[in-house]
C-alpha cells in the first residue's frame, strides 16, 4: 500500500468534526483496502492521510467525495532535496494550513543542520506539529506543546531564512497568555 495526503474541499467541518470524519471515511471505504489513519481539518480543506493500493487511489477518492470534492492528493515518500527547498516547502505548506507537511518538509532541512540551526528548525517542527494536533481537536496537546517550541527557538537570531522568528515568539507568547491556538503564517 502507498501513503497519501488527501486535500477534500471543506463543506463546513471544524477541527471538532476530525473523529466524526475518521469514521465517516472508513465506512465510505470498506469495501476497498484502504487505511484511513486521520482527519485535520484546516479553513479550506479536510485533510485526510491514508493507505491504498496506487492503482485504488482514483476510487477512493471517488468513493471519499461525499466529505468534500478533492482539492489535491499528495504522494507520501522520503524524497531527498536541497535544505533550501526543503525550508520554501516547508513556509508553503505552513502557509497553507498543510501543518503535517510542513512538519515533515523541516524535519528535512533539520536532518542537515548542525548547531544552533537544528534547534531553531526543531522549534518550527514543533509549532507546526501542535497546529496538526488543532486540527485533529486536540487544542490541549497543541498548546502544551507551546512551551517546549519557545525553549528551542531560544533566543535565536531576529530572522531564519525567510521566517520571522521574533514574530513567532510573539504569537507563542500571545497564544499561551490566551491558552488558546491561532493559526498564523510565517
Amino acid at each position: 500500500m502507498q501513503r497519501y495526503m488527501l486535500h477534500l474541499k471543506n463543506n463546513g467541518y471544524s477541527p471538532k468534526n476530525s473523529r466524526e470524519l475518521v469514521h465517516k471515511a472508513r465506512e465510505l471505504c470498506s469495501d476497498i483496502e484502504a487505511s484511513i489513519r486521520v482527519a485535520r481539518v484546516a479553513s479550506n480543506f479536510v485533510e485526510l492521510d491514508v493507505s491504498v493500493e496506487q492503482n485504488k487511489i482514483e476510487s477512493l477518492v471517488k468513493k471519499l467525495s461525499p466529505i468534500g470534492p478533492l482539492d489535491d492528493a499528495r504522494h507520501v515518500f522520503e524524497e531527498e532535496i536541497s535544505k533550501e527547498k526543503g525550508i520554501e516547502d516547508g513556509i508553503f505548506y505552513f502557509n497553507n494550513e498543510r501543518f503535517w507537511e510542513s512538519h515533515e518538509a523541516f524535519e528535512g532541512v533539520w536532518k542537515k543542520c548542525v548547531g544552533r540551526e537544528k534547534e531553531i528548525v526543531q522549534g518550527i517542527i514543533l509549532l507546526a506539529v501542535a497546529f496538526a494536533h488543532a486540527q485533529k481537536n486536540e487544542h490541549s496537546i497543541g498548546i502544551g506543546m507551546l512551551k517546549r517550541t519557545l525553549e528551542k527557538l531560544g533566543d535565536s537570531p531576529s530572522r531564519y531564512a525567510t521566517i520571522d522568528v521574533d514574530r513567532i515568539r510573539a504569537k507563542i507568547k500571545e497564544m499561551q497568555k490566551k491558552n488558546k491556538l491561532i493559526i498564523f503564517e510565517i
